[in-house]
């Protein structure tokens, strides 16, 4: 079968058709030669006290959706108490529009419980698509060495935080 089918491009098959059966299985509908994105992260979760701390090492695609949630799921189902949701995220390589959608799904699931989300140590690879389309300051973010940087506060480019405050609203 070396003819594309119905919506796909031509050639597709070439890259798809190794000989190598592992080769053919990671290989989906939107695979690319060295495309690599989408592997699942390690996702650890503890729990100090009211303070639940998640840790991602690897890429924040939408392969992080089901590791995470069910992380956070099991924090707020086991300490009702829970206040604080740590994501630890100093070992995220890779960050696409899917994982910026994880990050935003995991305040929501915090939300109705008052339970607030702190991006602790956001390398530049989560911090730089959070600033570019706004999401940055919903978040609190935590730089580790200084301590809260809060939802406006420096950002790792440089930029400064917005003299109204997080949320355009005056401080």
């Amino acid at each position: 079968m070396g003819s594309a089918g119905a919506g796909q491009t031509p050639g597709m098959d070439e890259h798809a058709s190794t000989g190598d059966p592992a080769a053919r299985q990671d290989a989906g509908p939107d695979a690319s030669p060295g495309a690599s994105h989408g592997a699942e992260p390690q996702v650890t979760a503890t729990l100090d006290g009211n303070v639940s701390s998640v840790t991602v090492v690897g890429e924040l695609t939408e392969a992080a959706r089901r590791p995470l949630v069910r992380a956070v799921t099991d924090q707020l189902l086991s300490t009702p108490t829970l206040h604080r949701l740590e994501l630890q995220l100093s070992g995220v390589t890779f960050m696409n529009s899917a994982g910026m959608a994880v990050l935003v799904q995991l305040q929501r699931m915090t939300q109705p419980r008052a339970v607030t989300v702190a991006l602790v140590e956001p390398p530049p690879t989560v911090a730089r698509p959070l600033q570019l389309t706004g999401l940055w300051r919903r978040f609190e973010v935590v730089d580790d060495d200084d301590g809260p940087a809060g939802a406006g506060g420096s950002p790792p480019s440089g930029a400064q935080p917005r003299p109204d405050g997080p949320g355009g609203r005056s401080a």
